[in-house]
């Protein structure tokens, strides 16, 4: 798929988005009333292209099972943070690894290129964490990315927590646990390294929260932090080797 052509699909979700309301929330997508702290994630959502946030794009033959994620800022006690869960280790697709909530579109999401996505990402987080979804206001969407090794083609959906609701792991087979992670600990250069998997991969990532937070995931959180202009300088010559069931 074309850059052009990712740049249209992400505005037409935008545009169509008010057509579309979740039962518990509604999936418009809006910027009023976000804190201030919010704006330059704004400003990065409304400019950023594909390639300045992955070389995995979606086959420009439209393979790929459609999937969305919810990228949701809180304010925490120590002030902005992200909810992220650790996937179950009996599953077959990333086992073990932390994520953002979220999973593949069902057909009463809607169409996938409008207001699917959004639904979606609110569905699997409130089934995923049990996050209550009318306590969240979705203000974005980045463009679509792909994970070759899952064939999934994601779409990350931002959102602002803000009427937090508890959270929490739902059902064990899917996830292990269910956690907040203050940006300022995304942000610190010490809690920052490259990951290395045997395949030859090489990437960001970021230890916090007793987690190695890698791939896809830490991919995404990395280019919010740059384009926000939130980024830090670190070490990327610290390595850390990923085992080869990873």
């Amino acid at each position: 798929m074309s850059e052009a052509t990712q740049n249209r699909r992400a505005e037409a979700a935008t545009a169509h988005a008010t057509s579309y309301d979740g039962r518990r929330g509604s999936t418009e997508l809006h910027t009023r009333g976000l804190p201030d702290w919010l704006d330059p994630v704004v400003e990065a959502a409304r400019t950023v292209r594909p390639t300045q946030l992955s070389r995995f794009l979606p086959p420009e033959d439209g393979r790929g099972r459609q999937s969305a994620v919810l990228i949701l800022f809180g304010e925490g006690p120590r002030g902005p943070e992200l909810l992220l869960m650790e996937r179950a280790g009996t599953l077959r697709s990333h086992p073990g690894q932390p994520s953002f909530p979220g999973g593949a579109l069902d057909p009463e999401d809607g169409d996938p290129q409008t207001g699917g996505p959004l639904r979606a990402a609110l569905r699997e987080a409130e089934e995923e964490t049990g996050l209550d979804p009318a306590g969240v206001q979705l203000f974005g969407v980045l463009p679509r990315l792909y994970i070759p090794v899952s064939g999934f083609v994601v779409t990350p959906v931002l959102g602002w927590w803000r009427a937090p609701s508890p959270v929490g792991v739902v059902d064990p087979a899917e996830t292990a646990r269910v956690f907040t992670v203050p940006v300022a600990d995304l942000t610190d250069p010490e809690h920052r390294v490259t990951v290395v998997h045997p395949s030859g991969f090489h990437g960001p990532a970021f230890t916090v929260e007793s987690a190695l937070v890698w791939g896809f995931t830490a991919g995404v959180i990395d280019r919010i932090l740059h384009f926000a202009g939130w980024e830090r300088p670190w070490d990327r010559s610290r390595e850390v080797p990923l085992d080869w069931r990873a």
